[in-house]
């Protein structure tokens, strides 16, 4: 079982509720049923839609240690629901047979190599988001969708 950021399969789960996240590679394998659609955010307690969000002076390894904050545009505090949607994140994935997790880029929660800089001047820094940090933590193998081959999904797919 592949974790896979929902929004990146066309659930309607991005912050502004569109589906533009869909890729098309990852679509491709749907079928085999072999994907477990996840949103940490939602899983969280945030609603779709919701404000944007950035880490504020820190990644997500500083937000489970507890020395960065995550807000959103309007400066609303949403660090507890991000915590707890990598914790029930973490859970499911210790729950079920998962083997590697397919995140989207520059997430809050999702971002594996790149997150935005807390500035929401769409400025890209490196840093992983609050849910890839905690999945990395516990040696869970965790990608970017922008690094997926189709090599590589066929390998994690098992074909």
């Amino acid at each position: 079982m592949i974790l896979v950021s929902s929004c990146l399969l066309g659930i309607h789960s991005k912050y502004d509720g569109t589906t533009m996240n869909e890729n098309s590679l990852l679509m491709k394998y749907c079928h085999l049923g072999k994907y477990l659609p996840i949103c940490p955010e939602q899983l969280g307690g945030l609603t779709t839609p919701r404000a944007p969000v950035e880490i504020i002076h820190g990644s997500g390894e500083e937000v489970l240690k507890g020395i960065a904050k995550i807000k959103n545009n309007l400066g609303k505090d949403v660090t507890a629901e991000f915590r707890k949607g990598a914790e029930q994140l973490l859970y499911i994935s210790q729950k079920m047979p998962v083997t590697a997790a397919i995140l989207k880029e520059r997430s809050p929660s999702c971002g594996v190599h790149k997150i935005y800089d807390g500035s929401f001047k769409h400025v890209v820094k490196e840093g992983k988001g609050v849910a890839a940090a905690m999945l990395y933590q516990h040696n869970i193998p965790v990608f970017s969708e922008e690094e997926m081959t189709e090599e590589l999904l066929r390998e994690l797919l098992g074909l």
